[in-house]
């Protein structure tokens, strides 16, 4: 009997070419964000799911044995998100590992980052690769990290971004940080990787480093793609650019947006090299080259597996999700931090604000009006996580079925605050420049009253 693997981020470049490779071996629930046409494979089953819904996750992948998380910075799901990539990656990873515990999933292989060897202070993007993995393990579900650097297949963006280059500079005045070592890997290699921990026991708990035994660097990659394509370009090392100035330039002429790039950027001044774990050699594969690589890349540029008509489908037009990370040094559970956010909110803003609270239904009042009404959701709430559903108010939009919640992650060092689906009455200029910026402003001082608290004194 074939096992069954759930794929949350199928629609991207590895999901896509997994599930084209190995449709034959395994039963796969490809997650997407979107309604999709039926497969025309029967082993595919396309699910619609909402990652930022526990329940909505652990509805998609019941049934699943093992699961493949190739999550990264999703783009907003909402008109107005007011979050950073870290702290959106954590919460989505909290919800997984909450759904695989629940369903009983039996291993997640999560695709993260190598960390680097030669220094203690990660970048932004390699931090949160980082939490996410740790995140993912911290339930009943075992995990397997593979961690790579720069994986090179069609259709896989760091790939597109130096190919991009190539093929539109004639020079190129590159960054110190394009002389940090690295070991790229072919997209097949990653596959045979992939389908290689589904099930292996001796995976559990493994992080895999994967790459070329060859060492690189940036501009050495960027030397080969040029002769490959067979473009005469002029590339040599200059220590003046700014890392700001290395952005922008890489944004601009690879079309990507500043957004994407930075993260990405800042996380290669790392020298990010390989140690080979004893399951790889167990494996005995001969990983392709970085040449080989690109040229398996460059002759099927045009054979990235297509995806399922997606169904039209429609949310509220001005929704807001708005996802902010508290540092919690008191380790205070989410159900103290909930209670205490209803005590100090009014307490903070004497005179103006107060809250009333019967049986479960919690109300905001301002000057004597209910601007928010919130119904504590008992079914939902444990002590790491507190949910509240928005229900009414002169603030909510009609039919605003948005909620509210906290939670503990990464063992208690942070309190995630967080407000999802929510539909604001304000027209939505006055909107954006007033409430959503006064929320934004309550969370940094109710963050900072948190960082001063004592749970010896709670």
């Amino acid at each position: 009997m074939k096992p069954t693997i759930a794929i949350a981020g199928a629609t991207g470049f590895i999901g896509r070419w997994f599930i084209a490779a190995y449709s034959h071996k395994y039963h796969i629930i490809a997650l997407s964000r979107s309604e999709m046409e039926p497969s025309a494979k029967e082993e595919v089953v396309w699910k619609k799911v909402d990652l930022y819904s526990v329940r909505s996750t652990t509805e998609a992948i019941r049934g699943a044995d093992y699961a493949l998380y190739l999550v990264h910075s999703m783009q907003p799901s909402t008109r107005l998100n007011q979050s950073h990539f870290e702290d959106t990656d954590l919460l989505l990873a909290d919800n997984f590992s909450r759904a695989a515990e629940i369903v009983g999933l039996k291993q997640i292989v999560f695709m993260g980052g190598i960390l680097p060897k030669d220094e203690s202070k990660l970048s932004t993007h390699l931090r949160s690769r980082y939490e996410v993995e740790v995140t993912l393990g911290g339930r009943s579900a075992a995990l397997t990290a593979l961690r790579a650097g720069i994986i090179v297949g069609p259709g896989g963006s760091s790939f597109e971004i130096i190919e991009k280059l190539v093929s539109r500079l004639p020079v190129m005045l590159c960054p110190e940080w394009t002389r940090s070592e690295t070991q790229p890997v072919a997209l097949e290699d990653v596959l045979v990787i992939i389908d290689y921990c589904f099930g292996n026991t001796k995976a559990y708990g493994e992080a895999i480093e994967i790459g070329t035994p060859e060492k690189n660097t940036y501009m050495g990659m960027l030397q080969t793609t040029s002769k490959m394509l067979g473009k005469h370009r002029i590339i040599r090392s200059v220590p003046v650019f700014s890392l700001g100035l290395s952005k922008l330039w890489v944004a601009v002429f690879s079309d990507s947006s500043t957004t994407f790039v930075s993260p990405l950027i800042e996380s290669l001044r790392h020298q990010m090299t390989v140690e080979e774990h004893p399951l790889i050699r167990a494996l005995g594969l001969k990983y392709k080259t970085f040449e080989e690589a690109v040229e398996f890349t460059l002759e099927n540029a045009d054979e990235v597996p297509s995806l399922p008509k997606s169904r039209p489908g429609g949310q509220a037009k001005n929704t807001v999700r708005s996802v902010q990370r508290l540092a919690n040094p008191g380790g205070l559970s989410a159900e103290w931090v909930a209670r205490a956010y209803l005590t100090w909110l009014p307490d903070a803003f004497r005179y103006l604000i107060r809250v009333n609270e019967e049986e479960g239904l919690v109300s905001f009042l301002l000057f004597g009006m209910v601007v928010l009404k919130l119904q504590y959701a008992t079914e939902r709430s444990d002590e790491h996580r507190q949910v509240y559903y928005i229900v009414g108010g002169l603030l909510a939009g009609k039919g605003s079925y948005g909620w509210l919640e906290f939670r503990s992650v990464l063992e208690g060092r942070y309190i995630i605050g967080a407000i999802h689906e929510f539909v604001p009455r304000l027209p939505w200029y006055l909107y954006v420049n007033s409430q959503a910026l006064l929320h934004l402003w309550v969370m940094k001082r109710f963050g900072k009253f948190l960082s001063r608290q004592d749970p010896k004194s709670s």
